[in-house]
């Protein structure tokens, strides 16, 4: 056994063994580690030195290793002018380990050692500190970039591995080496810049899925600005669910400070679902223009009923323009906020004006008292300055529930769906990620809300809801049509039923006219049954508003001895089949959220047939060579068709860019993109990441979330 070796087990033991002149190491490697594991056991730190190699064969001829505090600070960077001195590190500690290779037998002898300190030496406790005993393994490395795409703070999963090995003087890192490796790989993502990462993501995502969809806007000097982008299961998501969208936007998602605006709406769950998302510019008319056309493009020109964003103009203009048939509701929660803001003056000292507004908003049905209640309000309070007063007023067809009965909007009054994704994100969203580390915490946090769909979705098929009267026909219908949540909304309208009565019924000719009222509430519906069409209305307009039939109805058809419910009256979108059938993209070509699933299922219908052609055309010679020829021939067509493919996935996914006011080729390649593209456009002026608040916000609030009117948030 060779010295080197004896004194490499000796120190694993814990004894205290110094190196000496003579000992021979079989590789420069292991001497380093000689070194390293000295160091360690002594409490310095150490490093590499000097190096000489052979001019005749290139050969290293000696190599020497030092403490980390060997030499001085340049005395040139001494004299340099710098906001903070940095602390010295050098002692100029004579302490080196100097070795030369034997030419006779390959190995490096120690020629020249020094062992004395200048400098006091760490402790034990502290030495997995030091810079040379930090090293981060690829498993580590692994583990670090699983927790960071996991969105586990570095802090967290630093103390997990910590614990796992035993210790931090176990891990081999520190808490910093993690963060600088997570910058490091950072920077390695952003090698060719935010544009080509952003251009590389997408194109990642049709290598996977040719139905993805996006879009980009390019300024005048061929900096991108927005951004648009829906994937295959946003498609289907909007073909099945988009009749009432909800769009909101968000500051501080990303390093460029770019508002993120993301398009929601409900399955058939009543769940949130996502129809598509942007990272804009700015929150000009112009970027809302193109944002809302490239919507409409990627989901093949199809428009909501019904929208609902805040108070922005900007917005409402785009809208206005882009989609002049849809519906434009205002968040009541928005509104609210901004009343408290102008008007706080007037909900002071028990004061009732914000519950009297807010009635005005959630409770009238009839117009007349509406508008009565509307003017005692302000003749009440004496309110003198009515400018935001005024301004809502005129808005009032967007908001007042009187006013939305002609709405199709599923109960939706806000964009709080829309808020609770943007609540979502920003636990995993911060200000300093870069393009790259955004998408992968957005899609992350889109499948977590898609994991809840097939919670969802489970739940549905694993069990059925109690009926509350088990031989109801009606109910028996319901529960096997709907899903589980729209089944118990039907089946409380179901129970109301039975707390009304018929208070008067005019039979005409052709329409059948029912007045419906509480046993002991105020107030008076009117059920009008056409005859003719055997179709069913109500003043309250329940069914034209959420897609369910009211209670009203419901009294109705047990007074006509009517059992379940005509076909309709149920709406596919609360079935449990709403998702069945299939999706056509803007291409007319089928979306498939799962591209794998259907290749997996056409390559197992094609192997019996071509294994039992194989099996017959083995056993005859002539039978062998004519498949043979035409294996070869059909080989070729398919590779020509499969490269058509890839070359027209490649140039159709892409939808119109705009650079100002031209309107570049639709087909533009990807590749011809990313070569124009100058990069990201950074927003200029505009300090700090974090989402702009408005006054309410930024008061002190209780845990828990605001409901407005008894509204569902999900």
């Amino acid at each position: 056994m060779d010295v080197a070796r004896e004194f490499s087990q000796n120190m694993d033991a814990n004894e205290d063994l110094s190196p000496r002149v003579g000992i021979e190491f079989n590789t420069l490697e292991d001497a380093w580690e000689f070194w390293l594991k000295y160091g360690r056991q002594r409490g310095f730190d150490v490093r590499k030195h000097y190096i000489n190699k052979s001019k005749k064969d290139g050969k290293i001829t000696s190599r020497g290793f030092v403490c980390a505090k060997q030499g001085i600070r340049d005395s040139e960077k001494e004299d340099m002018i710098r906001t903070r001195n940095r602390d010295d590190t050098r002692t100029n500690c004579p302490v080196k380990l100097y070795v030369s290779l034997v030419r006779e037998t390959g190995k490096y002898k120690v020629t020249d050692f020094i062992e004395e300190h200048n400098h006091t030496l760490h402790l034990s406790e502290t030495v997995y500190m030091m810079r040379s005993q930090r090293k981060i393994s690829e498993v580590h490395a692994g583990l670090i970039e699983l927790a960071s795409s996991s969105g586990i703070k570095p802090k967290a999963a630093h103390e997990l591995m910590s614990r796992e090995a035993g210790g931090r003087a176990n891990l081999g890192f520190t808490e910093l080496d993690q963060y600088n490796y997570l910058r490091t790989r950072r920077q390695k993502n952003l090698i060719y810049g935010q544009a080509a990462c952003l251009l590389g993501y997408f194109q990642e995502q049709l290598t996977t899925n040719p139905s993805f969809q996006y879009a980009v806007q390019l300024d005048n000097v061929e900096q991108i600005t927005n951004i648009f982008w829906a994937d295959a299961r946003m498609i289907i998501d909007y073909a099945n669910f988009g009749d009432v969208v909800t769009f909101d936007t968000t500051y501080g998602t990303n390093k460029e400070l770019r508002p993120l605006g993301v398009f929601t709406g409900f399955n058939h769950h009543r769940g949130l679902t996502v129809f598509g998302a942007a990272l804009l510019y700015d929150e000009t008319a112009e970027s809302f223009k193109w944002l809302f056309e490239s919507f409409l493009v990627a989901h093949a020109r199809k428009r909501p009923k019904t929208i609902f964003t805040d108070q922005d103009p900007a917005m409402a203009k785009a809208l206005s323009e882009v989609m002049p048939n849809t519906y434009h509701g205002l968040c009541t929660w928005h509104i609210m906020q901004n009343g408290i803001k102008h008007l706080g003056n007037l909900m002071k000292d028990g004061s009732s004006f914000l519950q009297v507004f807010k009635t005005c908003m959630f409770e009238f049905n009839d117009e007349i008292e509406f508008e009565k209640t509307w003017e005692d309000m302000i003749d009440t309070y004496a309110i003198h300055d009515r400018n935001w007063l005024d301004t809502i007023y005129k808005l009032k067809g967007k908001w007042a529930k009187c006013y939305m009965k002609n709405a199709f909007t599923l109960g939706i009054r806000s964009t709080q769906l829309s808020e609770s994704l943007n609540g979502d994100l920003k636990d995993y969203l911060k200000p300093d990620l870069n393009v790259a580390e955004f998408f992968e915490h957005f899609d992350r946090v889109i499948e977590q809300k898609r994991e809840r769909e097939l919670q969802a979705e489970f739940n549905a098929r694993q069990k059925f809801p109690q009926l509350g009267l088990k031989n109801s026909p009606l109910l028996k219908q319901a529960v096997q049509v709907y899903t589980p949540v729209i089944f118990r909304m039907l089946h409380d309208q179901y129970d109301l039923a039975s707390a009304t009565r018929i208070k008067n019924r005019q039979e005409d000719l052709l329409v059948h006219t029912y007045t419906i009222e509480f046993m002991h509430k105020p107030g008076e519906f009117i059920v009008s049954y056409d005859t003719a069409n055997k179709t069913f209305s109500c003043s309250c307009r329940k069914f034209e508003i959420v897609g369910i039939l009211c209670c009203h109805i419901l009294k109705v058809f047990d007074f006509l001895d009517i059992k379940t419910i005509p076909e309709i009256y149920i709406l596919k979108r609360w079935t449990r089949e709403a998702k069945s059938g299939c999706i056509l993209d803007n291409r007319r070509t089928n979306v498939e959220e799962d591209v794998n699933l259907s290749v997996t299922q056409r390559y197992r219908k094609l192997c019996p047939k071509l294994v039992r052609l194989a099996s017959r055309a083995a056993d005859n010679e002539e039978a062998f060579a004519l498949i043979e020829k035409m294996i070869e021939e059909y080989e070729k067509k398919v590779e020509d068709i499969a490269a058509k493919n890839v070359a027209s996935h490649q140039l159709s996914h892409q939808m119109p860019l705009c650079c100002g006011v031209e309107n570049l080729d639709p087909n533009q390649h990807l590749d011809d993109l990313l070569e124009r593209a100058k990069g990201l456009k950074k927003k200029e002026g505009h300090k700090g990441g974090k989402r702009k608040k408005s006054w309410v916000e930024k008061q002190k609030r209780k845990k828990g979330r605001v409901v407005l009117n008894n509204e569902v948030s999900q």
